[in-house]
């Protein structure tokens, strides 16, 4: 079996557990609010902010024996820089305030993701980044493009307020090709141990948070 399947396989009950949120069901119904999308919106600047940041701390942690993950590394960051301030723009085209986010601070989960990430990266093993990457991509590529239809019909807005989730639905595909073949590369065994162990930290907390979302409508 590759790494790949045995990724996916290994994390199907932490992948359950997010999509079985209620706004995973709501989204699919077209069930949801102005004020939920912006809700989303910002708890996604809160880690999206710090993807890059994390992909640098990454790739000055790898050895030189890791040099060919550098290299993915450095594409990943190019592809992923700035996208913190497309979904500000969405957000400030959804009439919400951009800088008040921008300067705010995140939800508990996604403030205790990211700690786990950056804690994983310079005290554990710094190929974790990855179990973020079959997370967050893997979502977008099965939810963005959805969510991003029903945004368009069931509210009516305009393509300047979904740039994020548009964008990340189609770059995401390719992303998903790209790193499923990375995956299928890493051989030792307490590298994928590494990886599976943040994808299931990860679903779980990412799951939380759109927990969250509709905790807070309520």
């Amino acid at each position: 079996m590759s790494f790949y399947q045995q990724l996916q396989d290994s994390t199907s009950k932490e992948r359950a557990y997010l999509l079985s949120a209620p706004i995973v069901g709501q989204c699919h119904n077209g069930d949801f609010s102005l004020e939920t999308y912006k809700a989303f919106l910002a708890q996604a600047y809160y880690h999206v902010r710090h993807t890059v940041p994390l992909l640098m701390a990454t790739g000055s942690r790898l050895s030189d024996e890791q040099e060919w993950v550098r290299g993915a590394i450095t594409e990943y960051i190019d592809e992923e820089y700035g996208h913190q301030e497309w979904i500000l723009n969405d957000i400030a085209a959804c009439g919400g305030n951009a800088e008040a986010v921008r300067h705010g601070h995140p939800g508990r989960a996604i403030e205790l993701m990211v700690a786990f990430l950056y804690d994983q990266i310079n005290r554990g093993n710094p190929l974790s980044i990855f179990g973020m990457v079959q997370v967050l991509e893997g979502t977008s590529v099965s939810m963005a493009l959805m969510v991003a239809e029903q945004l368009r019909t069931q509210l009516g807005l305009q393509a300047n307020t979904m740039s994020y989730l548009t964008s990340h639905g189609e770059l995401d595909q390719d992303h998903l090709k790209f790193f499923s073949g990375l995956m299928d590369k890493i051989t030792q065994e307490t590298d994928q141990q590494a990886i599976i162990h943040a994808a299931k930290i990860v679903y779980g907390l990412y799951g939380d948070m759109l927990r969250e979302l509709t905790a807070e409508a309520a």
